[in-house]
Formats: structure tokens, C-alpha cells, sequence
């Protein structure tokens, strides 16, 4: 269990002082400068005072608060986005924008009293707090008084819908289910090539940053019954025990915390990965699992194989171009990691993309995603 956050936010409410705990997902500090608002504060008034740095805490109705969030975030949609030279610049254009998004609508903020929130119309909130903070292990309770933002809670409730229904994945006779910060497998092309590609003679296998625990679940159904999965999240931990309980494959399939490879000496005939495919920094914990800042675990776990692949074994590295196409990398690049670990990669099966934003010319880097194919390469010794 993670250590309880302690950082707390201060205001002032009908002339008295107050103070709570301090939730922030991307552990962000508390706003210094925070006043009361309500269902006659307008939009227009709280958005400038947000850009000037103020935070405002709703205490009207809920779903008043929502309408506000909504307004505030179409007037920052509404700016004018500069044009760029080029993808690598507009990528970095847009990793910025989406900072300044997420911390002009990060100042909606929301009281809750042990996970619940008092205000009128609002949602029970209780069970989709308690699911991201407690069952996840960042807390060891939740705390009676709390503040988060309003973007933040929906969020958890948001999750909290997506994990009861899970999402369908073909190669499975049950959906998977991800837990709140926990990247839900919702691109399905990767598993696609994961299904379909040989497995030759492969008996046990490693499944490195496993998440939600998918790829460890598809090779067990495809055959393989020694799985080994790793992660050094303790959400991700906790989800993937989760999804191999409910798909009754406990027997096959151990869960442990590791960076990159099993702990001791152990080695396997298969080891997949599926790193995050682009070399940007995260700004919050889930974009962990699509941001590989200096492409560190990339470069982990090709100069790890060596050590942990039986003789005449495969390792599978599932990887998207699109940080090519955005000049983040350069293919030769990537074959040199390849080469330098020792490696060689015998095959190369690519899949084009079938996500929304691949079609979506109105996304900023559309130009690139388009182009994007992922692809399984097969790698030997």
C-alpha cells in the first residue's frame, strides 16, 4: 500500500477558514487562491479568473457545476491554434495545448465527505471514488473531507462505467475490464497480430507491462500455460489479477511486480511487449502507457531479451510507427536498438489502425496518423 497523500487545500468559506485533503491524480499541488462558486456565478467571469490562476469550488448544484466545466472547456477549445511547420512542431503544439487544457478546466473543484458529494442533483460518487483510490492502492482510506477537481471525479466516474462493462476483445471468450488508470485495451489491431501470429513451439512465455493483463490472457487461450506477467504499477497489478480471476486463468498466469523482467534469473521461449509507442514525456500516470520518455523502456526491454530468452525463443515487440511519422524517431533509429541488443528481427507483420482518430481530419496530427501502421516484429538472438 502506497503512503496516504497528506498535502492538503486551504480556502475561505462564509468568513471561516477550511481545509481538507488535496487529491490530485497527477499530483499537481493545490491551488493557493481558491473562492466559492455557485449556480449564479457565470462561466464567463469564472474562465477569467481561471486563466489569472484562481480556482473556484462549487457549491451549488451538481449537475450546475457540469454545465460549467463544459462551458469553461469550449471556451478554451475555441482559441486559435497557431499553424505549424511540420508534424514534429505541431505534436509539441498540441502536447502543450493539452497541458494548458487540463489545467484551466483542473480548477473546477469539488468537496466530497468520505467519498460522497452533498450537492444537490449530484451523482453517488461513492463506490467509483472508493474503486479509484482504495481498491487501486493509493489510499488507505478515504479521506473524510476531500477536494478534487470536478474533471478529476468524472474521470474516476467515467472509469468506474467502463470497468463494470469491460471492453470485448475477439480473442477472448470475456471482456477485459480496466481499472481507473489503468490504459483500457480499446485498439484492438495489436491484439489482432498478437492472435494471429505462430507461436511455433513456444511453452512459457513473459508478458512485459501487462496492464490490463490482455496479452497474458490471449496467450494462454491460444495455447501457451506458463505466463509470467509484469508490472511496476500497482493498479495495473491489481487489474490484471482481476481480469485473470475472472477468466479462470489463475492456474496459468503469475502476476508480479517487476521493471521490465521477472525477478531472478528466469527465462522464457516467448517475451512480448507492448511499450508505449511514442518518446514524449507523461504529465499524468496514465500516459505512462502511451508516453516513453528517451524511450526508456523500449530500450529496457530489447537490451533485456538477451538475458531472459531461452535458446531458439522469440521476442515480440509490438510497436506503432506514429512517432516516426511525427519525427519523434527515425526508423533507423529503432533498428539500430534492435542490432545493438543483439537482436534480429526475422519477420515484421503490420496492421493499419482502426481507431476513430485515424480518420479524423479535423485531429491535429491527422497527417501522421494516417499513416500509422503497427506492426509485430519477431525477434532472435
Amino acid at each position: 500500500m502506497t503512503e496516504t497523500i497528506a498535502t492538503t487545500v486551504s480556502w475561505q468559506e462564509k468568513g471561516k477558514p477550511q481545509q481538507a485533503v488535496w487529491q490530485s491524480e497527477a499530483n499537481t499541488a493545490p491551488p493557493k487562491n481558491i473562492q466559492i462558486a455557485d449556480d449564479t456565478t457565470s462561466a464567463k467571469d469564472a474562465y477569467k479568473l481561471i486563466c489569472e490562476g484562481t480556482a473556484f469550488l462549487y457549491k451549488g448544484d451538481f449537475q450546475n457545476a457540469k454545465q460549467m466545466l463544459q462551458a469553461i472547456t469550449r471556451k478554451f477549445d475555441i482559441k486559435p491554434i497557431k499553424s505549424a511547420e511540420n508534424l514534429t512542431q505541431a505534436f509539441h503544439q498540441h502536447r502543450a495545448r493539452q497541458i494548458q487544457r487540463a489545467n484551466i478546466t483542473n480548477k473546477i473543484l469539488i468537496e466530497l465527505n468520505h467519498g460522497s458529494c452533498d450537492l444537490k442533483r449530484a451523482s453517488d460518487v461513492k463506490e467509483a471514488v472508493t474503486g479509484a483510490l482504495i481498491v487501486n492502492a493509493k489510499l488507505d482510506k478515504v479521506p473524510a473531507k476531500m477536494v478534487l477537481s470536478l474533471r478529476e471525479l468524472l474521470g474516476m466516474v467515467g472509469a468506474h462505467e467502463w470497468r463494470k462493462k469491460g471492453v470485448p476483445v475477439d480473442a477472448l471468450p470475456a471482456n477485459i475490464h480496466a481499472h481507473y488508470g489503468v490504459y483500457s485495451p480499446i485498439r484492438g489491431e495489436y491484439l489482432d497480430l498478437i492472435n494471429t501470429t505462430s507461436l511455433g513451439n513456444a511453452k512459457t512465455a513473459f508478458d512485459i507491462g501487462t496492464g490490463t493483463g490482455v496479452i497474458a490472457a490471449i496467450l494462454v487461450t491460444r495455447g501457451i500455460k506458463a505466463v509470467i506477467a509484469t508490472d511496476n504499477n500497482l493498479r495495473a497489478l491489481n487489474c490484471a489479477a482481476d481480469n485473470v480471476e475472472k477468466l479462470n486463468l489463475k492456474s496459468y498466469i503469475t502476476i508480479e511486480q517487476a521493471n521490465l523482467f521477472p525477478s531472478g534469473h528466469k527465462k522464457a521461449d516467448l517475451i512480448v511487449c507492448n511499450p508505449p509507442w511514442l518518446p514524449a514525456k507523461a504529465n499524468a500516470p496514465i500516459e505512462h502507457a502511451i508516453y516513453d520518455p528517451n524511450s526508456a523502456m523500449l530500450k529496457g526491454f530489447l537490451n533485456g531479451v538477451k538475458a531472459h530468452l531461452n535458446e531458439d525463443g522469440e521476442a515480440w515487440l509490438i510497436l506503432s510507427d506514429l512517432a516516426e511519422h511525427l519525427g519523434l524517431r527515425t526508423p533507423e533509429e529503432l533498428q539500430k536498438w534492435i542490432a545493438d541488443a543483439g537482436l534480429t528481427v526475422v519477420e515484421k507483420l503490420d496492421i493499419a489502425p482502426k481507431h476513430a482518430k485515424s480518420s479524423d481530419q479535423s485531429d491535429p496530427l491527422y497527417a501522421a496518423r494516417v499513416k500509422e501502421i503497427t506492426s509485430l516484429y519477431r525477434l532472435k538472438i
